[in-house]
């Protein structure tokens, strides 16, 4: 099964707000239920920046279909040290207290049949190296109960086949990324694990490393791209248990328009009412989705 969204969902201010484009400005609607009419799966980010309590994580699961999975990254603790001790002036030492408070808040997920995988982001900076090695496979161990998939950035951890071993025997899956390609970034990617998960981020070179939060997954992907991911993906999902494609050109709700176009072109049907806001600002989707409609009648 292949299934198809993006990363995070609430995008309210700020010039790449999704407001207006997908979601309605001229009435209220409860963004992840209005989400979740459209996608049948969302990559949680907000996770990264800080603890969810499960009460929060139980009113998503309420929200969303019985299909319905939440895929959910690891706090910035496990794997952005440098960066939570910037942000809390608190030293990044992990123990089994902080295992348990980031496994609490996906209880409610997993009793109801909604918790997909478990999704580790090192930044570009964790190289191989004996150390992180280590800690890689510790934290394999600290999440051996759940699915657990890694993105891993730095061209060192292709070099060496210790790593897809390591993953393989842990049955960790590698996560697959699309970004700018620069002379750091990782290789080829092997397959270690049973879930497939790609990382689409959009391929804004120019603004990867000066843009923010925002400007940089300014990105829309073309047609053209799109059927090379296409093929990707229907790669990976003849192999695998489970396959995941999360959008991150979340800049203007262009991870919503190129996940709806990536559910089209992989034969998945789109409800018929996505708003006319997103087809004005994508004519490439209101033309592939005028097209399937064609095709149907």
């Amino acid at each position: 099964m292949i299934r198809i969204g993006t990363a995070g969902w609430s995008y309210p201010t700020g010039e790449g707000r999704w407001s207006g484009i997908f979601y309605p400005e001229e009435r209220k609607v409860d963004a992840l239920e209005f989400y979740a009419h459209f996608f049948d799966t969302i990559e949680v980010n907000s996770t990264f920046y800080r603890p969810v309590p499960a009460t929060v994580t139980r009113s998503w699961a309420r929200k969303t279909p019985p299909d319905f999975r939440f895929t959910v990254k690891l706090f910035q603790k496990f794997t952005h040290p440098k960066m939570f001790e910037e942000t809390t002036g608190t030293e990044a030492a992990l123990g089994a207290g902080d295992v348990a408070r980031f496994r609490a808040p996906l209880d409610p997920l997993a009793e109801a049949d909604k918790l997909g995988p478990l999704l580790a982001q090192f930044p570009p900076s964790f190289k191989r190296d004996e150390a992180s090695l280590a800690y890689l496979e510790k934290l394999t161990e600290w999440l051996a109960d759940y699915e657990l998939v890694v993105e891993l950035r730095h061209r060192s951890w292709t070099e060496d086949e210790s790593v897809a071993r390591l993953l393989a025997a842990r049955q960790v899956s590698w996560v697959r990324i699309d970004e700018p390609r620069f002379e750091s970034s990782v290789g080829q990617v092997p397959i270690t694990g049973p879930v497939g998960y790609f990382r689409f981020h959009g391929r804004n070179y120019r603004d990867w490393w000066r843009g923010d939060r925002e400007t940089r997954y300014n990105y829309l992907y073309s047609l053209d791209e799109q059927s090379h991911l296409a093929r990707q993906i229907a790669d990976m999902a003849g192999s695998a248990q489970q396959t995941y494609v999360a959008y991150n050109n979340h800049y203007r709700a262009k991870a919503v328009a190129n996940g709806l176009q990536m559910r089209l072109m992989l034969g998945q049907e789109v409800p018929e009412d996505v708003p006319e806001p997103l087809l004005a600002e994508y004519p490439d989707l209101a033309s592939l989705i005028q097209h399937e409609a064609a095709d149907r009648s």
